[in-house]
């Protein structure tokens, strides 16, 4: 649900293993009110590239919620008003995930997929989280190699890895330190009530993506009562939420790797890639070190060793992954032992006419997953050196990714502790067996920890998001946002169904 190649790993979901809970303020609840007593939004047309139907305001929150009469920032919001005012029954607010994902255009965004009596029901409410997109936006003048994630463990890189990531801390402490301490979780489920507010709703609904889903469910901690039909697709383990996450999905890709191997050696007829799952094994790793010693050019990508492990979540959908692997070994025959010249990097995407940075999308994300989870982060460099070796040992594929050196290691901590998720708010969560990216494992975590859920697996699900892929899993969350009955119990979908 999000876009950036370049901070795929963040923004499709991050996450920590240690958490300090820290209460909400005894204003919890009418600090919302308070925010938006005097607020009055003009709604008019998102712009002239949007639907008319989609109507756009600006929200005024604190920046600091420690310091409500100090600096507002604005919060961006959209709205696609139910389709029937005599069904209509609240708000549905829209989250993509990241962090660092835009939500404005979400009400109309084909992706996501609503069945009409939903949108009959319901305001759909899309929103820039807080210093993203229109939302007062931040940078912290990356450079477009900085923006980069995509870091193997190399004993001969590693310092070089080091320094990169302490000059894009040190990049953003320089440019905006000051705000972004306060770009996080919390802060932006505070916003969230703020909106809710300022709509004039006494309760909220919620349908979020990956990341989206424990930004919900630390809505659920902080503000229980305004929480009302809360549906959670690719859900966040919240006790992993940092690093943690990130490990997750190395350990995920592992066992996905070995079932494609599997299922591709059984279709050697139509893939050529081995007849056994390891000489499919076998087939893999030789593409990846011709790779890295001459990169493939394939469909016009230029694709190092480290690229294509880098695209460790493709082995959660076994044809798609078979075939981009044949058309990896076909390239690199056809290209021969000296490929083609290697391409100069294009330009940098210019700013929206907005002034949007370029840098947006990262500088949001390190913002909040740094700021959430800065106790999870070793500050000695030579240990995510030895956690990268141990890790690149037990989870080929990528497990020296997962554990290199990050920003978050030379963050300076956010403006409070980050949040235990626990409690008994009803919600629904939706989660495929094949994730990578926010593993079933981490589904079932939050099942525990929101312990009013109930859970949906799509058991053979492939991919990240269940929305619009699985009718059976659709049909009980469209259920719940019309009724508000949940499952009697945990459900099982077929993949397929």
């Amino acid at each position: 649900m999000v876009r950036s190649t370049r901070i795929a790993s963040l923004l499709a979901l991050c996450t920590v293993a240690t958490f300090v809970s820290a209460p909400a303020p005894a204003t919890a609840f009418t600090a919302a009110e308070k925010s938006a007593a005097h607020q009055n939004p003009r709604w008019q047309r998102c712009g002239t590239d949007r639907p008319v139907a989609l109507q756009c305001t600006t929200v005024k929150v604190p920046l600091d919620y420690g310091d409500p009469g100090g600096r507002t920032i604005d919060i961006a919001v959209s709205r696609l008003r139910a389709s029937s005012a005599k069904e209509r029954r609240g708000v549905l607010l829209l989250n993509p995930g990241g962090p660092g994902g835009p939500g404005l255009d979400l009400p109309v965004d084909p992706a996501v997929k609503l069945p009409e009596k939903v949108k009959r029901q319901y305001d759909l409410i899309g929103f820039d989280p807080r210093g993203i997109g229109r939302s007062s936006p931040v940078g912290c003048g990356l450079t477009d190699a900085e923006q980069d994630v995509e870091r193997p463990y190399q004993a001969t890189d590693f310092a070089k890895d080091v320094q990169w990531a302490r000059t894009v801390a040190e990049k953003c402490r320089a440019e905006a330190g000051e705000v972004l301490r306060h770009l996080t979780t919390r802060n932006t489920a505070r916003d969230m009530d703020v909106i809710r507010a300022v709509l004039g709703e006494e309760k909220i609904s919620y349908l979020g993506f990956s990341y989206g889903t424990y930004l919900g469910a630390v809505y659920t901690q902080m503000f229980p009562r305004r929480a009302d039909r809360f549906v959670l697709d690719s859900a966040a383990d919240p006790g992993r939420y940092g690093r943690g996450m990130f490990r997750a999905m190395a350990e995920r890709a592992e066992p996905a790797f070995t079932r494609w191997t599997a299922w591709t050696a059984r279709r050697h007829g139509t893939y050529g890639l081995g007849r056994t799952p390891a000489e499919v094994r076998r087939t893999f790793w030789d593409l990846v070190a011709r790779a890295d010693r001459e990169p493939i050019d394939y469909g016009g990508t230029r694709s190092t060793g480290v690229a294509i492990r880098a695209q460790r979540a493709a082995f959660s959908r076994m044809q798609k992954a078979a075939a981009w692997v044949a058309g990896l070994k076909q390239a690199a025959e056809e290209q021969g032992p000296s490929g083609a010249p290697e391409r100069a990097p294009g330009p940098l995407p210019p700013a929206s006419a907005r002034d949007v940075p370029s840098d947006n999308a990262a500088a949001g994300a390190w913002a909040v997953l740094c700021g959430d989870t800065r106790t999870s982060w070793p500050r000695d460099p030579e240990q995510y050196r030895r956690d990268a070796i141990r890790d690149k040992a037990r989870y080929p594929l990528s497990g020296d990714f997962a554990s290199n050196v990050m920003p978050c290691a030379f963050w300076k901590p956010g403006s409070e502790p980050g949040t235990t998720v626990n409690n008994t708010v009803r919600a629904l969560i939706l989660q495929n067996e094949w994730d990578l990216t926010t593993p079933l494992a981490g589904g079932r975590a939050m099942h525990r920890a929101l312990r009013g859920s109930r859970m949906v697996t799509v058991v053979g699900g492939e991919g990240h998001i269940v929305n619009g892929t699985n009718s059976c899993a659709d049909k009980s969350a469209a259920a719940y946002l019309t009724t508000g009955r949940l499952p009697a119990g945990d459900l099982n979908c077929r993949a397929g169904g």
